[in-house]
């Protein structure tokens, strides 16, 4: 189904009455084993008419926005989050995340459309609820789902009938039905009858200019038809176009196979960035060249290895879930490999480098330029940053670090231990260095006057591909 925002508001039936897209439209349509649902039709009308309220559990790099979304289409709406400095912060009017301005949040709060709070109580009163809970690995990269399985026992203890429940955390096929459903039932009411389960994978994309959230669809997979229709119209009041395929494992997959696609894509760059290297060829050059053919080609590029939530934890979901079907995933546990030694590689380029200049690295005053895990963001999460400042302190270096969107630094999950100091990006700190180091291509750098006076550059992102005044001194990596 493909819905269109609109100035009028779409009747009750013809909500409840879209058809499938594409190959969901084969599936058989089960809510008619549940004739005339008054709980469904109540809750659809409530969507329909903006009269119903939301709640967000989770109020991080997903779940923020989303509060955003559709406080901004006239819903009230409950933030809910665990981290109190966070529920503080949005009741004070004040934003964490650079995509959400503090503009907003303050005229949610003013008006009274938004209410961030703690206590899990006030999920009683939401008609819909959207779970956006962090999923990562494990110590020993097996998925890490216990978020998900505490927070539907939240949902439980006040889950009352004409719910909405939609589970937005990305995950292996099967957690919305394995665990979210039997943590809702275990009360004794039934899914598709007296609740909706459904489950919609986030697209959030930190920096992306050329697409709003409002613009990006949604995916939206039910337990059953009705959760299905009830999440779908709920969507389509807030963003363009909502694509419903036929159950909560087929949206699951469509998440993890968005990712899988640029993790091995990028694993093959970065395999031949370092072949390419060997061979004394540029890798930007033959993907600039390559990229001027009009079809049958995208860009893909390498960099210090993977960062963000999705890419380098979404792949190990599926590898490990093909398990339990006695399917080894080669390419994925393939690209995984490479991508985790990308930091290794920097390394090693970096102590050549060193060495060119009579210098070892430890002891060598290293400046990190950028610990996002991409250009443009304020986002830190699984950033390969973290990896090489480990690496650097185990060889012995001194490092500082400069990152205009990440001024404090963060504590990280793994990495608790750091404590690198944040310095300003000034002429003489530049020069006071051994090398600076490139991990994330931030607009804000200024890399003409990075190259001209920090005595060696590593750059990992060919931040500095359009300079030639200093080309002896900037090593790409």
């Amino acid at each position: 189904m493909t819905r269109k925002l609109t100035n009028e508001t779409p009747s009750l039936d013809s909500a409840a009455g879209a058809s499938l897209e594409s190959s969901a439209e084969a599936v058989s349509a089960p809510e008619s084993a549940v004739p005339g649902n008054a709980i469904f039709e109540a809750l659809l009308r409530n969507i329909l008419t903006r009269d119903a309220r939301v709640a967000v559990m989770g109020l991080g790099y997903v779940g923020l926005p989303l509060v955003r979304l559709f406080a901004s289409k006239g819903f009230r709406v409950i933030g809910c989050d665990v981290d109190q400095s966070k529920i503080d912060a949005l009741n004070r009017g004040r934003s964490y995340i650079k995509s959400v301005p503090s503009a907003a949040v303050a005229k949610f709060v003013a008006d009274k459309q938004l209410l961030a709070t703690s206590e899990f109580r006030h999920l009683a009163s939401a008609d819909a609820i959207f779970v956006c809970v962090p999923t990562p690995l494990t110590m020993d990269g097996k998925p890490d789902v216990s978020s998900i399985r505490q927070t539907a026992k939240a949902i439980g203890n006040t889950l009352r009938k004409g719910q909405l429940i939609v589970l937005e955390s990305t995950s292996y096929p099967g957690t919305t039905r394995e665990i979210m459903k039997p943590e809702l039932e275990r009360r004794g009411l039934k899914c598709g009858v007296d609740f909706f389960l459904a489950f919609s994978p986030e697209r959030e994309d930190p920096g992306n200019k050329s697409f709003t959230m409002e613009q990006i669809p949604k995916i939206v997979g039910g337990i059953d038809a009705l959760s299905r229709r009830a999440a779908a119209a709920l969507y389509g009041e807030a963003v363009t176009r909502v694509v419903e395929v036929s159950s909560c494992e087929a949206a699951e997959a469509a998440k993890l196979l968005e990712n899988i696609y640029r993790c091995v894509n990028i694993a093959l760059v970065n395999e031949l960035k370092m072949c390419f290297d060997r061979m004394g060829i540029d890798v930007w050059e033959v993907i600039g060249a390559a990229s001027t053919k009009p079809f049958g080609f995208q860009a893909f590029f390498p960099g210090p290895g993977l960062g963000g939530h999705c890419i380098p934890i979404d792949p190990f979901y599926l590898s490990w879930k093909a398990r339990e079907f006695q399917f080894n995933t080669r390419f994925i546990d393939l690209a995984g490999e490479l991508n985790i030694q990308m930091p290794y590689y920097v390394m090693s380029k970096l102590e050549e480098a060193l060495r060119g200049q009579g210098k070892k690295l430890e002891g060598a005053r290293i400046l990190m330029l950028g610990l996002a895990y991409k250009k443009d963001i304020d986002d830190p999460r699984e950033s390969p940053a973290f990896k090489l400042l480990e690496l650097l302190g185990q060889k012995g270096a001194d490092v500082v670090y400069n990152d205009p969107n990440i001024p404090k630094f963060p504590t990280m999950r793994h990495y608790e231990h750091m404590k690198v100091k944040s310095v300003p990006l000034t002429q003489e700190v530049l020069s006071g260095v051994d090398a600076a180091l490139v991990v994330t291509d931030h607009s804000d750098f200024d890399y003409e006057t990075i190259a001209k006076h920090a005595p060696l550059i590593v750059d990992t992102r060919n931040a500095c591909g359009g300079l030639s005044q200093w080309r002896d001194k900037i090593v790409r990596a």
